[in-house]
């Protein structure tokens, strides 16, 4: 399979296959395809799977495309921000904040992944369940806005307003931290609590999360 990403601000990931290569997206998230693939909906792994990925943000049935004969197929964005392919080794995982799967070849599993410690899951910005993405295979993934990526040492710490984290290894430790002093609470803006990251592995930080987006629209309604 080959594939190129197209666009900048509302970018698209198109892809040429071969006869017998298929990808997976969840419901709705082909863009187009030329004549060449057979179309196939099913609730992937049962209906626990199923509920599970609901609560990951993503749809409980999945579209899988195989292509006949070779063919172009493209998944676009569905938000201002980047797509990112990860090129999965075998065993091979990746931690991304919920809604942000688009598609990825049938070597892949996506599954959900749980945070294990109450405060991250109440005071994260993300939630309690994620996706888990492991590989062999190529898996495409949407962040918000632009995306900077730093690769943490051993202890090494990056602290984060919550809603930034897009995406992450499973090395890496997400911690949840209280901001110090009352004013730095009561006037800072930056609320009651940070998420800290802790190495080794490398992160994907997102300058512009959808909700904070979202908020901001809102504030300019009339009350």
């Amino acid at each position: 399979m080959q594939y190129q990403i197209v666009g900048e601000a509302l970018p698209v990931a198109v892809l040429d296959m071969v006869p017998g290569e298929s990808v997976y997206t969840e419901r709705g998230g082909m863009s187009w395809m030329t004549d060449d693939f057979k179309m196939e909906t099913n609730m992937e792994g049962g209906l626990m799977s199923a509920v599970a990925r609901k609560f990951a943000g993503e749809s409980m049935f999945l579209t899988s495309y195989t292509a006949v004969t070779a063919g172009q197929i493209a998944f676009s964005s569905e938000f201002p921000g980047e797509i990112i392919a990860l090129k999965l080794g075998t065993d091979e995982s990746m931690i991304c904040q919920k809604d942000s799967f688009m598609a990825a070849e049938r070597s892949v599993t996506l599954a959900h992944h749980f945070r294990k410690r109450l405060g991250a899951g109440l005071f994260g910005g993300e939630g309690f369940i994620l996706q888990k993405l492991t590989g062999p295979g190529i898996a495409f993934v949407e962040l918000d806005g632009t995306v900077v990526n730093y690769t943490l040492g051993p202890g090494e710490i990056m602290k984060v307003d919550t809603g930034y984290v897009a995406m992450y290894e499973p090395t890496v430790q997400l911690e949840i931290e209280t901001v110090r002093g009352f004013k730095n609470v009561l006037f800072s803006g930056e609320g009651l609590f940070m998420t800290k990251l802790v190495g080794p592995g490398k992160i994907w930080l997102q300058t512009m999360p959808f909700n904070r987006l979202a908020d901001k629209i809102m504030s300019r309604f009339p009350k």
